[in-house]
């Protein structure tokens, strides 16, 4: 039996894959979590074959979980399953060592496949959400665009990001404009929703 730990914030998603997951006769749900803290939690505790994750979810989100997981047990593979299968999220969980990349639209069969796959330690990702990946590139904004991106994103004002990022508010500015500029957009927000629809916040 494959012995599956699977995290989702939403517990109607989390008890439906649960159930559809337990009517495979090699697939075993052990555990099911409502955070990326609990699932690394539970992981430590069952180390399971395969950690089933989603993206967003409070706490911790699926790719820093797949990380510490990773680091603490590396007999556990992980699958990634987004409701938002953006190229940029791909590298990063690829990045963090995850070998499974599904999108929730994937049928019930293809998600018990990927886990298959996953758990015989092969890399199972969408081919549409590949291909973008490819075709997207790789991300141009330094460590600090992104940061000043996310806290706009927030919709906090230049003095609040500064203050949070222990910037004056002309370096946020001149972060802003140069980000702008990269993503040929007109305004940061607009620049924020870009990187954000990439992946790459």
């Amino acid at each position: 039996m494959i012995r599956v730990l699977l995290a989702d914030d939403e517990q109607l998603t989390r008890d439906a894959v649960a159930a559809l997951l337990d009517l495979e006769p090699d697939v075993e749900v052990v555990a099911r979590a409502a955070d990326g803290r609990s699932a690394l939690a539970e992981a430590r505790r069952l180390q399971p074959d395969v950690a089933l994750l989603d993206l967003e979810m409070p706490e911790q989100d699926g790719i820093a979980t797949a990380e510490a997981i990773g680091q603490e047990l590396p007999d556990t593979r992980v699958v990634i399953v987004t409701r938002y299968a953006r190229p940029g999220v791909l590298r990063r969980a690829l990045a963090a060592g995850v070998l499974g990349f599904v999108p929730k639209t994937a049928s019930a069969q293809s998600l018990a496949d990927a886990v298959r796959q996953v758990h015989a330690g092969r890399r199972c990702i969408d081919p549409e959400v590949a291909t973008e990946a490819l075709l997207t590139g790789e991300c141009p904004l330094t460590p600090r665009e992104l940061d000043v991106l996310r806290a706009s994103r927030e919709g906090l004002p230049i003095s609040a990001i500064a203050r949070q990022l222990h910037l004056a508010p002309g370096t946020v500015r001149n972060y802003i404009s140069t980000a702008m500029a990269k993503l040929n957009s007109e305004s940061r927000y607009e620049a924020a929703q870009r990187a954000w629809e990439l992946g790459w916040l």
